[in-house]
């Protein structure tokens, strides 16, 4: 893999990236590791300005309450990223007296931070060496040097082993190298149509010699549509509960989608991650079914 060639591209080509600025705050990476999951960059920035402009701090978003995240976080999606970034918040003030953790085992041991958060974090952050494994880096690595189309459709311990032998020693170095892998993967290296004349790894790329055969995964990756799925349903019903000012009736609530059965089973579902919090009624407070529904406090 050229190294020097990849890295040469991404001093031209970066994106300039507000988590990404000599005055970035490691609070503001993890901000960013959270919401950039399975979302993308120009979807993200707008909230991660706003979000980390109410809430500059951990401390900040640990005295605001769930219900103020869970609005805050809108239209992003996974909304239960959300009630974890809160909860981590309240963790690293009581762990780490309101400062994010450098070092990857404490990262790991907050709420809703995984390996890879953790090893962003502290390579983004701190300038630390870490393993940095995001699906870009995934496939710009299987490309590049395994010669597959695309990754395996779940993390190996050989790809592990491969980033981790092509990761530069030094920390300073070992995310730099990242951040342009994760780069290329984003911008040139892309899942369906790579742009294989820009690429900087051309000369060098297994995959392109081997003449691009095809993903051996392809039947695994169907993607999920959007319409009509309990992703949407539960969407709905998030929309409503965030533009509410009171608990909402459950009639009101059960109104948002015409198919009872999917409707329900999305209220309980969100009910179950801890994203809505089902209410009795005042007047008969023994109800076998909720009265109202809103958002956790």
């Amino acid at each position: 893999m050229a190294s020097s060639a990849l890295l040469a591209w991404y001093d031209e080509h970066a994106r300039d990236l507000p988590w990404r600025t000599p005055d970035r705050t490691p609070w503001g990476v993890l901000v960013s590791e959270v919401m950039l999951q399975q979302t993308p960059v120009r979807r993200v920035e707008p909230a991660w300005r706003a979000w980390l402009a109410r809430w500059p701090e951990p401390a900040d978003l640990a005295a605001a309450s769930p219900t103020d995240a869970v609005r805050a976080w809108d239209r992003l999606g996974y909304p239960r990223r959300a009630l974890r970034l809160h909860a981590c918040a309240g963790a690293i003030v009581e762990r780490h007296g309101g400062q994010v953790p450098a070092d990857e085992t404490a990262l790991r041991a907050l709420p809703g931070v995984g390996t890879y958060t953790a090893a962003a974090v502290a390579a983004f952050a701190f300038g630390r060496r870490a393993v940095v494994l995001d699906t870009n880096v995934r496939r710009v690595l299987a490309r590049s040097v395994a010669g597959t189309a695309l990754s395996a459709p779940s993390q190996t311990a050989a790809e592990v082993a491969l980033a981790d032998r092509l990761t530069p020693a030094d920390g300073p170095s070992a995310a730099r190298w990242s951040l342009a892998t994760m780069e290329l993967g984003a911008l040139v290296c892309t899942a369906r149509a790579p742009r294989c004349d820009g690429c900087p790894l051309a000369s060098s790329c297994v995959w392109l010699a081997a003449g691009k055969p095809a993903d051996e995964h392809a039947h695994r990756r169907r993607g999920q549509p959007w319409a009509g799925t309990d992703r949407q349903v539960r969407g709905k019903v998030m929309a409503l509960l965030r533009e509410a000012i009171a608990p909402v009736p459950a009639e009101a609530v059960l109104a948002v989608w015409p198919d009872r059965p999917q409707l329900e089973r999305a209220v309980a579902s969100l009910v179950a991650d801890g994203l809505v919090v089902p209410g009795p009624d005042s007047n008969e407070p023994d109800a076998d079914e909720p009265a109202t529904y809103r958002l956790p406090t």
